[in-house]
């Protein structure tokens, strides 16, 4: 005869552990679906809410108006007091004038007056170089004047204009030629008066090759505004002080 298994209804006998389990995972999952349930309405309803709300005003863009000054506006500049008159006329007119007796130059030096990004670069060694350097630099324009004089002396003058759009290109073209003319040996340098920083050179130095004369040279450099100024003179004798500041100042003074 089978043994009789536990009776059911015994209080001693504990409910299966698995029903226990089912019915905890049933509730929990109940309170989650009513928690979504309750966030779902709440939205529901906060747009219901807003939808029926007047638009609220916003607060006017325009300003103020301003009053205005009363009186005549000021006067023009004239040509003579507005640099940018003068600096963006014809810039040969800014050069100094050949002096009486003087010859025309036997080398190129531009076309009537003018010198063009290629020919400017090419006066330097490292031409390709620096003829990209001052296309960055925002290269527009530059004049040039020179000539011949009795005592065998040459003298090239060249003012170099820039767009300026980014940085002051006139300055740094100026320091460029400082810091190479500063490294030749064998060189005495002067402030030119009434300029920021400009200077000029005299290279005691000739520069000698077989077959030729010795070559003495000065120089200088210095710049207003958007223009920088160079001013080359060689000879067959030493370069004076007097002659290349002379030259220097009167050439800033028309600028």
């Amino acid at each position: 005869m089978p043994e009789a298994g536990p009776d059911p209804e015994s209080p001693e006998v504990p409910a299966p552990d698995a029903s226990r389990k089912r019915r905890r995972g049933r509730t929990a999952a109940l309170i989650a679906a009513a928690a979504v349930l309750g966030v779902v309405a709440g939205t529901c309803t906060g747009y219901l809410v807003q939808a029926d709300r007047e638009p609220t005003r916003l607060p006017p863009l325009s300003q103020p108006v301003l009053a205005q000054s009363k009186g005549e506006a000021p006067e023009p500049l004239s040509a003579d007091r507005d640099r940018r008159v003068k600096t963006d006329g014809d810039l040969r007119e800014l050069l100094l004038k050949k002096p009486r007796g003087t010859q025309e130059p036997d080398w190129p030096m531009g076309e009537d007056g003018w010198m063009d990004l290629a020919e400017y670069a090419g006066y330097y060694e490292e031409s390709g170089s620096m003829f990209g350097q001052m296309a960055m630099d925002g290269f527009r324009r530059a004049a040039v004047v020179g000539w011949l004089d009795d005592d065998d002396y040459s003298v090239e003058i060249r003012l170099v204009q820039f767009r300026q759009e980014e940085g002051l290109a006139a300055a740094g073209n100026v320091e460029n030629s400082q810091y190479w003319a500063d490294d030749a040996e064998d060189t005495d340098s002067w402030a030119v008066p009434g300029t920021r920083k400009g200077r000029a050179y005299v290279h005691n130095d000739p520069h000698a090759e077989p077959g030729y004369e010795p070559l003495y040279a000065a120089e200088a450099h210095a710049w207003r505004g958007d223009i920088s100024m160079e001013i080359w003179v060689y000879g067959s004798k030493p370069v004076s002080k007097k002659m290349i500041m002379d030259l220097a100042e009167r050439q800033m003074e028309r600028l």
